[in-house]
């Protein structure tokens, strides 16, 4: 147990997609994994924290990729919690290859909600108390993914979320939203591969929900993608780094 969580995965098959690469939405997952998990070392689980009304939901990503781990390769997560500022929790990352190869490094913001209630909690208001590493940082917390307003966006694709997307809380899993903006850029562009992936949470997506997917022309690196409902409100803004 310590202020630096630690954890190993070994890239398989079913992980990768079909360039052999580590899908970005499944090292997202393990990220939020080794979330839940240090925070379970130090007493506090998922089921204990429902209980008294409360539960960690995730606003921003953005991470940076040297590469994507590929099948075959063991990868070490490690990840620790950077405190809170007012009702924010920042938590950094940084995942290595082998031969201790950086791979990547993220900034991620949390907020803690009332699951009763609706609403985001200040930090004062979690009744555990959970170590933080201030000497450790890759950056300071993240802003959102915000898209400028004069950009302009493009249909990419539509879809209607299905029982299979949704996860133990009810809602479409944060880890899956890469695979909605990956799925709206072209084979030809993400065979230059990843360099940044940077997304914003507005609003749970539940099952049933459509959503419309729309992307920017790009400027032949940066691609900006966002998921608006039916009324036109926003589920998610993003920001993918091609090389």
């Amino acid at each position: 147990m310590g202020i630096r969580w630690r954890e190993t995965h070994d890239i398989q098959s079913d992980n990768s997609d079909y360039k052999r690469d580590c899908r970005l939405s499944t090292l997202l997952e393990w990220m939020q994994r080794a979330a839940d998990a240090q925070i379970a070392s130090f007493g506090v689980s998922l089921d204990e924290l429902i209980g008294q009304g409360m539960a960690w939901m995730l606003v921003t990503v953005d991470v940076e990729l040297q590469r994507l781990p590929r099948y075959g390769e063991t990868i070490e997560i490690e990840t620790w919690n950077k405190g809170a500022k007012g009702v924010q929790w920042q938590r950094d990352y940084q995942i290595y290859g082998p031969d201790r190869e950086l791979l990547a490094e993220a900034r991620t913001v949390w907020v803690l909600v009332d699951l009763n209630k609706r609403r985001i909690l200040r930090a004062s208001a979690f009744p555990y108390e959970i170590p933080v590493n201030a000497e450790d940082s890759v950056g300071e917390a993240p802003h959102k993914a915000d898209i400028p307003a004069d950009t302009v966006l493009e249909h990419a694709y539509d879809l209607k979320v299905r029982l299979s997307s949704i996860d133990m809380n009810g809602h479409l899993n944060n880890a899956r939203f890469a695979d909605i903006c990956l799925d709206a850029l072209t084979q030809k562009q993400l065979e230059r591969g990843i360099a940044r992936f940077h997304i914003t949470y507005h609003q749970e997506v539940a099952p049933g929900d459509e959503m419309t997917v729309l992307r920017s022309d790009g400027d032949g690196a940066s691609y900006f993608i966002c998921g608006t409902s039916a009324e036109g409100s926003r589920f998610f803004d993003a920001c993918v780094v091609l090389r």
